[in-house]
């Protein structure tokens, strides 16, 4: 088949024959994907099947693949220009439209990528408080700077470890890993090194363990911990931002961070994220301050022109309710489901965004995540996409339903995966 015939070649030029891990299918097994187009929810594979998308380029994709008007903007852009290293008005208006849209965000540096903007934000926190140490949380994905790639060590006092070779040991030791949504354990760590910790970084709502959610108060206590002690609150929204409303979950949380991560949705589709936050911290940035950070293609005029028409037509049509009312109804008819039948698989839901844990309990951090069945769940992936349901190749991932996607779609799809797991039971 094409699609194998394309990863055998990509074997040969591209380590793994991917560009970036997850494309790989190691979670679930068989051959990748290829997709050749998109249209709305819709993708083309490239050995000529047509897919309903949850994946939606991880949540860049919002208004669908190929919105008409998105690519109109592109298509304009080009022709005038792709890219210039020269200052231009696109990207004055896009930085307009998010601070006015994102509270405590005075000031925006825009980059390409969510791995830079952390990365940039890491440098504000550590260069304004003139500390070293992070607080980050076991689970949460910050990108692969080499700080970010440690996760939870043998004690919460002890520094990480680190999860990719490459990474200085010393790295690790700055990085204090807590459990997501335990507040006990930042306190614990605050009370013995809270004078050395420079900032506390956290997804509001996590993606990158399969959906999250933040118990109650869990924000607002970091907010108040962060204080307490000195550190700068980040919150990493490079998924979250303007993926439930026109503007961050922390707006949402009524949470003021001191510095903000933006990514995804606010790229119409294009290499493009925003660090942002209060301009104390964000004027220390070069030119005018000492903490130094740059880039060619930053505020690349494509991007620029898709994230504003992006943000154009998600401010006319508004389609947020609409979303969480199909994530509402997809979660209910499946969880009501898989509880009658005694089926182990639990659709964790927020709004628009989703995860079938292969788990039937209730998963609230990294170890609950961890105790889900991943042999099942690549079952179940492989089971939908033979129905023509495309969903994250990996249980530890968030699936998507954008401003594309109909009542009768995501129903569709419902019923599929209600016969899919009963087709698994009886195997």
């Amino acid at each position: 088949m094409i699609h194998e015939s394309l990863f055998q070649r990509a074997c040969k030029v591209l380590p793994g024959g991917v560009n970036s891990p997850v494309r790989a299918f190691n979670g679930v097994g068989g051959t990748p994907v290829y997709v050749d187009s998109g249209k709305g929810p819709m993708i083309h594979t490239c050995d000529g099947r047509t897919l309903l998308d949850f994946c939606c380029s991880w949540g860049a994709m919002i208004l669908g693949h190929a919105h008409d008007e998105v690519v109109a903007a592109i298509t304009a852009q080009a022709a005038k220009g792709t890219t210039f290293g020269i200052n231009t008005e696109g990207e004055v208006r896009l930085a307009e439209q998010l601070c006015a849209r994102v509270p405590g965000a005075e000031r925006i540096r825009l980059v390409n990528s969510g791995t830079e903007a952390v990365m940039t934000a890491l440098r504000i926190a550590r260069g304004v408080t003139g500390r070293r140490r992070i607080i980050k949380f076991d689970g949460c994905y910050h990108g692969h700077t080499d700080c970010m790639l440690v996760s939870a060590g043998s004690g919460l006092l002890t520094g990480g470890v680190l999860s990719s070779l490459g990474v200085s040991r010393h790295v690790a030791d700055d990085i204090f890993v807590a459990p997501y949504n335990d507040v006990a354990a930042v306190n614990e760590i605050i009370r013995t090194y809270g004078h050395e910790v420079a900032a506390i970084i956290v997804e509001p709502v996590a993606g990158n363990m399969g959906l999250v959610s933040p118990e109650p108060h869990f924000l607002e206590k970091l907010r108040h911990m962060a204080d307490r002690c000195g550190a700068l609150l980040i919150m990493d929204e490079v998924i979250d931002g303007f993926r439930f409303a026109l503007s961050s979950y922390s707006k949402l949380a009524g949470i003021k961070p001191d510095l903000i991560t933006l990514g995804k949705v606010i790229g119409g589709g294009l290499p493009l994220a925003a660090v942002g936050g209060q301009s104390v911290f964000m004027d220390q940035l070069a030119p005018i301050g000492k903490i130094y950070q740059a880039g060619t293609l930053s505020g690349n005029p494509l991007a620029v022109a898709a994230g504003l028409k992006t943000l154009e037509i998600l401010e006319r049509e508004d389609p947020y309710p609409r979303m969480a009312a199909l994530g509402d109804a997809l979660s209910e008819r499946v969880n009501t489901f898989t509880r009658e039948q005694g089926i182990p698989i639990r659709c964790a839901q927020y709004k628009g965004v989703f995860t079938l844990f292969a788990t039937p309990d209730p998963v609230r951090n990294l170890a609950d995540a961890k105790r889900s069945d991943t042999a099942l769940y690549a079952r179940l992936f492989h089971a939908m996409l033979d129905r023509g349901y495309y969903l994250p190749p990996s249980q530890f991932e968030i699936g998507f339903i954008s401003a594309a996607h109909t009542e009768e779609q995501v129903m569709g799809f419902a019923q599929a995966l209600t016969d899919a797991c009963g087709d698994i039971l009886v195997r």
